[in-house]
C-alpha cells in the first residue's frame, strides 16, 4: 500500500507530501492544476523512464520518495531478498534527476533503473495512463488467466515438466555429440591404446632405467673403480689381512686387561665383519657388470619408445600409466554408450511427453478459464459506456520451438469498440477514456485474483457523465474496499464515492505557478463535488445534488 508520496521541484510542484491510506482516494482539481505531473512524478519513483525535463525552475535537480507498506509474504519481499535489500515491511523508493544522471534508491541502497522499475511494477498498477505497463503489458495476461482459472499448481507442474525434459534433452544432446566426436577419433584411439597395450609403461620406470642406462654406459670405469677397491682391502697387505692382525694381537692381551681392550677388540670385530661385507659387495657389483652386453641397446630403445609416447599424448612418461588407461577406458566405453544413449533418448522422450501431457491440460484449464473471463467482463462493459465493445482472450497455440515452461499458448487480452471491427491489443483499439474503462472491467473481474498492490486510475471518467459516471464510480469504489486504489477524475460522481479525497490546484507566486494538493474533510468536500457540478458559481441546486451523491455513495 502506498502510504506516503513527497515531491520536490517537479515542473510546478516545488514541496509537496501526500498522506495515503487503504480504500479508494480521489484526486479532483481544474484542468491544468497539475494532476498529471504527480502521476509523472510517482512514476518517476517507480522506474519510469528519466524526464529531464520534469526539472523545476526552483533547482537544478528534482526529487520523489515513494513509501509503502507490504504484508509478509508479499512477492515484492522477494525481490529485494534477492536484491540483498533489508525490509521489515516498509519500501521506500526515491529516484533523482541532475546533471543529466537519474540515481535510484530502494531503502536507501543505491539501485539499478530496471530494479526500480521491477520493484515498482509489483507495487503499483496505474491505468490510463502508462502505455506498457499493468494490464498493457502482454506478458501480466497469462499469469492473471492462471491465477482466474486457479491454475497456479498446474503452471508450476508444466514448469516442473518442461525444466525436466530441457535438461534431459541438453543431457541426450551432449552424449550424441561425445559419441559422435569419438566415433570420428575411434581409428586413432585404437592405434593410441594398440601402442600403449604394447609398451605397458610403468610408474617411475623412466628413472629406473635412466639410471641404469648410467651404469651400463660406464662399465669400464666402474670396472677400474672396484678393482682399485678390491686391491686395497683384500690384497697382500691390505685393509682385511690388516685388521685380522690387529683384532687377534688385542685378542692375546684380553687375559691381561679385558676391561680396557674390550671395547677395543669389540670395534674391531665390526670393522671386520664391515670389511668382509664390502668384500662381498664387490663381487656382486662385479657379476651384475659382466651381465647381458645387449642390455644397454635395451634401456636405450625403452627410454626412447616411452619419451616418444609421452610426447605425442603431451604429458610427462610417470603419466603414460594414467593416460593408457583413460583411453583404454574410453575405447571400452564406445560400444557402451550406445545403450547409454539409448537409456537417455527413451528417458528424454518421455520427458517430453509428460510435459505435453501438462501443458495439453493446462491449455484446456485456460481455454474454459477465458470463456468465464470474456463473460464476466463482457457484463461490466454496459454499464461503463462500451455497450458497442468486444473483449476476448486470444489463446494461439505456439511452435514447437517456442515452447517454454509456460506452456504451449501464447495469452493475450483483445478488445474492439464497434461492431465489425477486427479485434486487437487493447491499447491499440481503444481511446484514453474507452481504454481507462476496459480497464477498470478488467480489473474488477479480476481483482480477487490479483497480486496485492496499489491501482490508479487516470482518465477512467473521460467523455462520460450520469448513470455511466455513477457506474465507474461504483466499480472503483468495489476495488477500494480490497484494494487501495487512486483515481484522477472530473466526475462528481466519481468523486462523491471516494473514502479521501484531495483537491489539486495551483497558486501564483513571484517565481510562477505552484501546484498544491490540499486533503479535503466533509464540508469541503461538499463543496468541492459542488463545484464540479456547476462550475464557479455553486449555487444552492449543486450543494443539494453533491449532497445527495454524497449521501448515496
Amino acid at each position: 500500500m502506498l502510504s506516503r508520496l513527497s515531491v520536490r521541484n517537479v515542473v510546478l510542484i516545488s514541496h509537496l507530501d501526500l498522506e495515503f491510506r487503504s480504500g479508494l482516494t480521489v484526486m479532483t482539481g481544474e484542468t491544468g492544476a497539475g494532476k498529471s505531473i504527480l502521476l509523472d512524478a510517482l512514476g518517476l519513483a517507480l522506474g519510469s523512464r528519466a524526464d529531464f525535463s520534469l526539472i523545476g525552475r526552483a533547482s537544478d535537480r528534482a526529487e520523489v520518495g515513494a513509501m509503502f507498506h507490504v504484508e509478509p509474504g508479499h512477492p515484492v519481499l522477494d525481490i529485494l531478498e534477492d536484491a540483498g535489500i533489508a525490509s521489515d515491511g516498509e519500501i521506500i523508493l526515491r529516484r533523482q534527476l541532475r546533471e543529466g544522471k537519474s540515481p535510484a534508491l530502494i531503502n536507501d541502497t543505491p539501485v539499478s533503473a530496471t530494479l526500480l522499475r521491477q520493484v515498482g511494477d509489483n507495487l503499483v498498477e496505474i491505468q490510463g495512463q502508462f502505455e506498457g505497463r499493468g494490464l498493457l503489458d502482454i506478458n501480466t495476461h497469462r499469469s492473471l488467466l492462471d491465477r482466474y482459472a486457479n491454475a497456479e499448481a498446474q503452471a508450476a507442474a508444466t514448469a516442473a515438466a518442461y525444466h525436466n525434459w530441457r535438461e534431459l534433452n541438453t543431457r541426450l544432446q551432449s552424449a550424441l555429440a561425445d559419441l559422435a566426436q569419438a566415433r570420428s577419433d575411434e581409428d586413432w584411439l585404437r592405434d593410441a591404446v594398440g601402442q600403449l597395450d604394447d609398451l605397458s609403461p610403468e610408474q617411475g620406470e623412466e628413472d629406473k632405467l635412466t639410471e641404469e642406462r648410467g651404469v651400463l654406459s660406464n662399465v669400464s670405469k666402474i670396472a677400474d673403480v672396484l678393482a682399485q677397491v678390491e686391491a686395497g682391502l683384500g690384497a697382500e697387505g691390505g685393509a682385511v689381512s690388516i685388521v685380522a692382525a690387529a683384532g687377534k694381537t688385542v685378542d692375546r692381551a684380553l687375559e691381561t686387561a679385558s676391561t680396557i681392550l674390550t671395547p677395543l677388540s669389540d670395534a674391531l670385530a665390526r670393522v671386520d665383519a664391515e670389511l668382509d661385507e664390502a668384500v662381498n659387495a664387490i663381487t656382486d657389483a662385479r657379476d651384475k657388470l659382466d651381465g647381458d652386453p645387449g642390455r644397454l641397446a635395451e634401456v636405450e630403445d625403452r627410454l626412447h619408445a616411452l619419451r616418444n609416447q609421452a610426447r605425442k599424448h603431451n604429458v610427462t612418461v610417470d603419466e603414460l600409466p594414467r593416460i593408457h588407461e583413460e583411453l583404454a577406458t574410453k575405447l571400452a566405453g564406445l560400444d557402451d554408450q550406445s545403450g547409454g544413449i539409448a537409456e537417455l533418448t527413451n528417458a528424454e522422450a518421455e520427458a517430453a511427453r509428460v510435459f505435453r501431457d501438462h501443458a495439453i491440460a493446462l491449455s484446456e484449464t485456460r481455454k474454459a478459464a477465458a470463456q468465464g473471463l470474456d463473460a464476466k467482463v463482457m457484463a461490466e462493459l454496459p454499464p461503463l459506456k462500451l455497450e458497442s465493445a468486444q473483449f476476448i482472450t486470444m489463446i494461439e497455440a505456439l511452435p514447437e520451438d517456442k515452447w517454454g515452461p509456460h506452456g504451449m499458448d501464447q495469452i493475450r487480452f483483445e478488445a474492439n469498440t464497434n461492431p465489425g471491427m477486427k479485434t486487437g491489443p487493447i491499447d491499440r483499439i481503444a481511446s484514453g477514456g474507452e481504454l481507462a474503462r476496459f480497464l477498470l472491467a478488467l480489473k474488477v473481474v479480476l481483482a480477487d485474483t490479483s497480486a496485492p498492490m496499489t491501482l490508479i486510475f487516470d482518465e477512467v471518467d473521460s467523455g462520460v457523465g450520469g448513470a455511466v459516471a455513477a457506474a465507474v464510480g461504483d466499480r472503483l469504489s468495489r476495488l477500494g474496499e480490497d484494494t487501495q486504489s487512486i483515481v484522477i477524475t472530473h466526475s462528481p460522481q466519481v468523486a462523491s464515492r471516494g473514502r479521501y479525497h484531495f483537491r489539486i490546484s495551483k497558486s501564483n507566486t513571484d517565481d510562477g505557478m505552484i501546484s498544491s494538493a490540499e486533503p479535503l474533510q466533509s464540508d469541503e468536500r461538499l463543496e468541492e463535488i459542488s463545484r464540479m457540478l456547476s462550475g464557479a458559481t455553486i449555487t444552492p441546486e449543486a450543494r443539494a445534488a453533491a449532497l445527495r451523491l454524497m449521501e448515496t455513495s
